[in-house]
């Protein structure tokens, strides 16, 4: 599996942490920045990782900004993402099972490392269910065209 990650300023914490989780798990990753902490713009940093996951450069996505919410409104204006917020467990789960999500997102300043950790594994870890929910996916990229 081979991961594209990034985050804005307001996400470089947990996105360290996260890329830490990734190799302690022998995941390829690729950190697409910032490498400090200046202030950037978050649709800046959703763009190459949400293209690249569309275009079958990578297998999925971890973005993080500060809530969560910015970049994952960014990410999902690419056509054949399918970002999900996620802050619990259950939903990291569940939006793989049921909406075969391509990019988790997080907020930094919504929950804590250990916490995130959890998530991203979860997230990993599960696979789509298909069946009834792939109906559903193709309504979903039907509302792309």
């Amino acid at each position: 599996m081979k991961i594209a990650i990034s985050s804005d300023h307001g996400g470089n914490n947990l996105r360290r942490e996260i890329m830490d989780l990734l190799t302690s798990l022998n995941i390829e990753y690729t950190d697409f920045g910032p490498q400090n902490n200046d202030s950037v713009d978050y649709p800046d940093y959703a763009k190459p990782v949400a293209e690249r996951v569309a275009a079958g450069e990578y297998d999925r996505g971890i973005l993080i900004c500060g809530t969560g919410i910015g970049i994952s409104i960014a990410a999902n204006k690419v056509k054949g993402i399918r970002c999900a917020l996620v802050h619990d467990v259950f939903s990291a789960k569940a939006t793989r099972c049921h909406n075969d999500s391509n990019i988790l997102a997080m907020g930094e300043r919504v929950i804590g490392p250990g916490l995130a950790r959890e998530i991203v594994e979860t997230w990993l870890n599960t696979d789509f269910e298909g069946g009834r929910h792939e109906k559903r996916i193709q309504k979903i990229a039907e509302l792309e065209n």
